[in-house]
C-alpha cells in the first residue's frame, strides 16, 4: 500500500472535496505527529550486527556442502538451517595472505599483486590508503573486535589501530609435542597430525573462541546502541592437524573413507599445473601411500574439523544468550580449500575444486533458508556485507553483492566464480564448468556436473570448443605482477622461464617428491 505523508493526505481530502472537519483536524494533527514520530523511529532502531567467523584451511568437509559422507559439523549445520549456504563458493586465491587480503580489501589478487604469503598489503605504495573491511564499518559507526586468524596473522603494529578497535588473542598452532608425529619429507615442525593435546582447553583456537563469547555475552549489558561487527578466526584445520581423543573417536580407521582418486589422474594435466605447488611443506600422496599415512591424516584432519565445529558451536551459543541473535547477521567462510590426496598431492595451491571450493553461510535477519547453486566468490563478502546492514562502500570492490540470493536461492547470478594463484593462472568456474588457463598457455577444462572429482581434461576435445572459448572470456586480460616485498609461494615468469621462489625450474626437472614408476 501507498504510505500518505502529511501534504499528501490533506491534498487528498482536498481532491475528494472533503471538508476538514474537526475529526479531520484531529487527522492532520495526527499525521503531523506520525510523519514526525516514524522516521525517528525507523532511524534510531539499531542496525544489524554482524559475527564474522573464519576457519583456515577447511575445504567443503562439512555437512552442508556434502564434501565428505562422514564429516560431522553439527553446529556449522544449525547455522545453514537457518540460513543461506552457497554450495558453489570458492576463494579468490587459494593461499592464506592472499586470499584474506583479496575478501578484507574487496580486491582481486590480480588487481593487488598480493599472490604470496607476503607482504602486508599496507606496506605496497599504491594499496597504502584503501579502505578495509573493518573500517568501513568503523566508519558507519559500529564496534569493531577481532580475534585470532582475519588476516593472515595480527596486522603490523604500525597499521594495527586503524583497522579493528579491539583485539583478543591471536591466533595460536600450538601446542606441539616434544618430538612430531610423523616425519614428512620436509619435516616442517607444523606439517603434522595426531592425537593431541589431551584436552580442548589446551588448543590454541580454544582461548579465541573463549574471549568471542565472553564479547557477545557483554552485550547484554550494554546500555548503548551501537552496533557490533566482531570478527573470530580459527587456525584448524590448519596444519598441524591435533586434537584430542575424543574427536578421533568419531572417525574410526576401521570404516574411514578415503577421499576418490584415480590412478594416472595427472597425465592429462600441463606441466604447468605442477609449477604451483612445485615444491610445498606438504607431502604428496606417493609419500602417504608409503608410510602408511594416508588414513592418518585424512583422519586427523575430519579430526581437526569436528574440533573446530565445535568452537563455532560456542560462539553460537554466545550469540543466542546475548539475546542479540535475531539482530545478527553471521557470516561463516574459509580461506581456502585442501587436497588430502586428490590430484597427487596434500595442501593448497591449486586450481580446482579441492583448493578453491569454499564453506560460506549467511544467516540472520532478512536472510532466508535455502541453498544458493550459483558460483560465489569469498570477494563478494564485502560488498554484501555493506548492503545487508544499509552502509555505503568505497568505490573500487570488484565484488558483487549477494544480498539477491539472500532472499531468493533462484535468483539469476551473472558472473562466474574467478580463481587466481600467481599471476596469468586463473580458473574460472560456472554452475556446471570449469575452465584453466595456466600463465603459459596450456588449458584444462572440466565438466562439474558429470565430472566432479575433475578426471578428465576436455580441453583439447574439439566438440567442447565453444563451451572453452565461453569461459575463456571470463579469464582477466591482466594480473599485476608480484607486489613488491612478496615472498613465499612465489612463481615468477621471465622471459619463458619459471622461477619458483627464485630458482629456475628446467624443463628437464623432475617433479619433486614423485615417484616414477
Amino acid at each position: 500500500p501507498t504510505t500518505l505523508g502529511f501534504s499528501t493526505s490533506v491534498s487528498y481530502f482536498r481532491e475528494l472535496d472533503v471538508p476538514l472537519n474537526p475529526d479531520c483536524r484531529m487527522l492532520k494533527t495526527l499525521c503531523c505527529v506520525l510523519a514526525l514520530v516514524l522516521p525517528l523511529a525507523a532511524f534510531s532502531a539499531k542496525p544489524p550486527n554482524v559475527l564474522m567467523i573464519a576457519i583456515d584451511d577447511l575445504n567443503d568437509w562439512v555437512g552442508p556442502l556434502d564434501g565428505h559422507p562422514q564429516a560431522q559439523t553439527p553446529h556449522m549445520d544449525r547455522l545453514a538451517a537457518r540460513g543461506m549456504v552457497f554450495t558453489n563458493a570458492h576463494c579468490q586465491t587459494p593461499l592464506c595472505n592472499s586470499s584474506r587480503t583479496s575478501l578484507i580489501t574487496g580486491r582481486r589478487p590480480g588487481s593487488t599483486g598480493i599472490y604470496a604469503l607476503a607482504p602486508w598489503f599496507r606496506d605496497v605504495p599504491n594499496l597504502r590508503d584503501i579502505e578495509s573491511l573493518p573500517q568501513t564499518f568503523r566508519r558507519a559507526g559500529y564496534r569493531t573486535a577481532l580475534a585470532g586468524k582475519i588476516y593472515h596473522g595480527f596486522p603490523p603494529e604500525k597499521d594495527r589501530d586503524q583497522e579493528f578497535e579491539i583485539y583478543g588473542p591471536r591466533a595460536d598452532f600450538g601446542p606441539y609435542p616434544e618430538t612430531k608425529f610423523v616425519a614428512t619429507p620436509t619435516n616442517h615442525k607444523m606439517v603434522d597430525w595426531g592425537v593431541f593435546p589431551a584436552s580442548d582447553e589446551e588448543q590454541g583456537d580454544y582461548p579465541v573462541a573463549s574471549w568471542g563469547v565472553e564479547q557477545l555475552l557483554a552485550e547484554k549489558d550494554r546500555d548503548d546502541d551501537i552496533p557490533f561487527f566482531y570478527a573470530i578466526g580459527f587456525g584448524r584445520p590448519h596444519v598441524p592437524l591435533y586434537a584430542s581423543q575424543k574427536w578421533f573417536d568419531l572417525y574410526p580407521e576401521e570404516t574411514l573413507q578415503l577421499p576418490p582418486v584415480l590412478a594416472g589422474d595427472r597425465d592429462d594435466t600441463p606441466r604447468a599445473s605442477w609449477h604451483l605447488h612445485w615444491k610445498l611443506p606438504e607431502p604428496r600422496l606417493d609419500f602417504l601411500q608409503e608410510a602408511d599415512q594416508w588414513h592418518n591424516l585424512v583422519r586427523s584432519y575430519l579430526a581437526s574439523i569436528s574440533f573446530v565445529d565445535s568452537q563455532v558451536g560456542r560462539l553460537l551459543d554466545a550469540l543466542d544468550a546475548s539475546g542479540q541473535a535475531d539482530n545478527t547477521i553471521v557470516v561463516l567462510w574459509s580461506d581456502h580449500g585442501f587436497h588430502l590426496g586428490e590430484k597427487r598431492i596434500t595442501g593448497k595451491n591449486t586450481l580446482w575444486e579441492r583448493s578453491t571450493r569454499v564453506p560460506l553461510i549467511f544467516a540472520g535477519p532478512g536472510i532466508e533458508q535455502g541453498k544458493v547453486r550459483t558460483p560465489a566468490e569469498l570477494l563478494d563478502i564485502y560488498p554484501t556485507l555493506t548492503d545487508l546492514v544499509g552502509i555505503t562502500s568505497p568505490d573500487g570492490l570488484e565484488g558483487h553483492s549477494l544480498s539477491p540470493q539472500l532472499s531468493d536461492p533462484e535468483a539469476p547470478r551473472h558472473w562466474p566464480a574467478i580463481t587466481t594463484h600467481n599471476a596469468g593462472n586463473n580458473t574460472v568456474r560456472t554452475t556446471d564448468w570449469r575452465y584453466i588457463r595456466y600463465a603459459d598457455g596450456s588449458e584444462e577444462l572440466y565438466h562439474m556436473a558429470v565430472d566432479p572429482n575433475e578426471w578428465h581434461n576436455l580441453a583439447a576435445d574439439p566438440r567442447h570448443a565453444d563451451q572453452k572459448q565461453e569461459l575463456a572470456r571470463w579469464i582477466p586480460p591482466y594480473n599485476a605482477p608480484p607486489a613488491p616485498g612478496s615472498r613465499s609461494r612465489v612463481i615468477d615468469y621471465r622471459d619463458d622461464r619459471v622461477f619458483w621462489e627464485g630458482e629456475e625450474i628446467l624443463p628437464t626437472n623432475p617433479i619433486p617428491e614423485i615417484v616414477i614408476h
